[in-house]
């Protein structure tokens, strides 16, 4: 999801920027000029980020501008790690809506002939909450999906970045392009909670 795209969803971007510390206001899905000046904070934080940890590809860099401040920040460290290898890696996607997750969901469900792409709802993801992030591997410019790649590049960052989680070393469904960025919480159901309150969760 692009960051344009983001901002039509306001009671979902508000909460965003609340529990992120860029909001300290009622929540009430409307955009005024308190959610503006939110928005431009989040931004300047945003470009501090960038300009403290690196710029990459457009690619990567309109999905890092989706993900919550502490997650930017290691996604941009992964991101280094991958360059200094000399390794063509994008990220190619960064938060999404509920009604995206849900959207995802419903492949390979209710008579959909797609394949399954996730298992979580919307709000049971950590893409929800500007957590997560996946990855792309590029060979010559063309886009690799092959899944020994995505373990062997896992082998370059798991355990060596703190707060980093692969998604390939999940018990079930397995998601090999997947990293995310450990929240405060044990479990899905409290980050959402804490997310549609506008509270802390990273």
């Amino acid at each position: 999801m692009s960051y344009q795209l983001l901002k039509q969803d306001i009671l979902f971007y508000q909460r965003f920027l609340k529990a992120n510390g860029f909001y300290p206001f009622k929540l009430d899905g409307s955009w005024g000029s308190k959610t503006d000046a939110a928005d431009l904070a989040f931004l300047a934080k945003s470009k501090q980020i960038a300009e403290q940890h690196g710029s990459f590809d457009p690619r990567s860099e309109s999905e890092i501008i989706t993900l919550a401040p502490k997650a930017q920040v290691l996604a941009r460290q992964f991101l280094t790690v991958m360059k200094k290898a000399g390794l063509d890696i994008r990220i190619i996607s960064g938060i999404r809506t509920y009604a995206e997750q849900d959207a995802l969901y419903r492949k390979g469900r209710f008579g959909s002939k797609e394949k399954k792409v996730t298992n979580a709802k919307g709000g049971q993801s950590n893409h929800n909450f500007g957590l997560a992030w996946d990855v792309g591997i590029f060979e010559n410019g063309k886009y690799i999906q092959t899944d020994t790649k995505y373990k062997q590049l896992s082998q370059r960052v798991v355990g060596t970045l703190p707060n980093l989680e692969w998604g390939g070393n999940w018990r079930s469904f397995k998601d090999f392009p997947h990293y995310e960025h450990k929240a405060t919480v044990s479990s899905i159901a409290a980050l959402q909670v804490l997310f549609e309150s506008g509270k802390p969760y990273v």
